[in-house]
């Protein structure tokens, strides 16, 4: 059975960081682009970034480039993403989301962050 779960979201101030994680199981996890989605409240799916099954390659929203930074440890299985310099825009359930030929293959339920003072 597939699972994606993710953790580390939270609280925080504006200006402020955290880093998220996704652990994954039930599939070969170094085989798979892996990216991360956020929603915020009332809109819509908003891509944040992806990398590929290696960590080799790495890409970004524009306004996330240069605050955000994905990466993954194949052998723990685990998906990161570190936000720094953290806005109010950034307030949204942030999920982990495996990649099968570039498209959404299966999604963790969540984990929110909420950026506010």
């Amino acid at each position: 059975e597939v699972q994606l779960v993710e953790s580390g979201g939270g609280l925080v101030q504006p200006g402020g960081s955290l880093r998220l994680a996704c652990k994954a199981s039930g599939f070969t996890f170094d085989d798979y682009p892996m990216s991360w989605v956020r929603q915020a409240p009332g809109k819509g799916l908003e891509w944040v970034s992806t990398i590929t099954w290696n960590g080799g390659n790495t890409y970004y929203a524009e306004s996330m480039k240069g605050r955000f930074t994905i990466s993954r440890d194949n052998a723990k299985n685990t998906l990161f993403l570190q936000m720094n310099s953290l806005t109010s825009d950034a307030t949204a359930v942030y999920y982990c989301v495996k990649v099968v030929h570039g498209d959404s293959d299966f999604w963790g339920q969540g984990t929110q962050v909420t950026v506010s003072s």
